[in-house]
């Protein structure tokens, strides 16, 4: 049977209105994305979209009433915590490392207090056995 679901396209994280300028500097000047162009019926809603190197997107858009995501969060791969670290601390951004989930990680916040983990590797979860 073929799947339903073929992968994941891309995450989108709020932000406030006019958070465009900080979102260039953070997620393309600070993590390296480069900035994809919106279609063009979407470019009035604000926002910006970041390409990721899986070719999946990070989409930042613009919410009404905006509150920051404590809690739900997209988790970025890496094959270097360590280097990612000592970049984080170079522009000065304070991170949470911790190896809980059984792989090294990091937690830190974008500009907008949204929460972010960085992980090496990737989580070893499998699925459940079948019933």
């Amino acid at each position: 049977m073929t799947p339903l679901l073929t992968g994941l396209d891309h995450v989108q994280i709020e932000a406030p209105a006019g958070c465009e300028p900080q979102a260039r500097a953070f997620y393309g000047g600070v993590l390296g994305l480069p900035e994809l162009r919106k279609p063009a019926p979407l470019e009035a809603r604000g926002g910006c979209w970041f390409a990721l190197p899986d070719g999946r997107q990070l989409h930042v858009g613009v919410t009404p009433e905006f509150q920051p995501r404590c809690k739900g969060h997209p988790a970025f791969r890496t094959a270097d915590l360590r280097a990612v670290q000592a970049h984080l601390d170079a522009h000065g951004i304070p991170h949470q490392a911790d190896a809980e989930a059984g792989v090294p990680r990091a937690f830190l916040q974008d500009p907008f207090g949204n929460r972010l983990e960085i992980v090496q590797g990737g989580h070893p979860a499998g699925p459940l056995p079948t019933r």
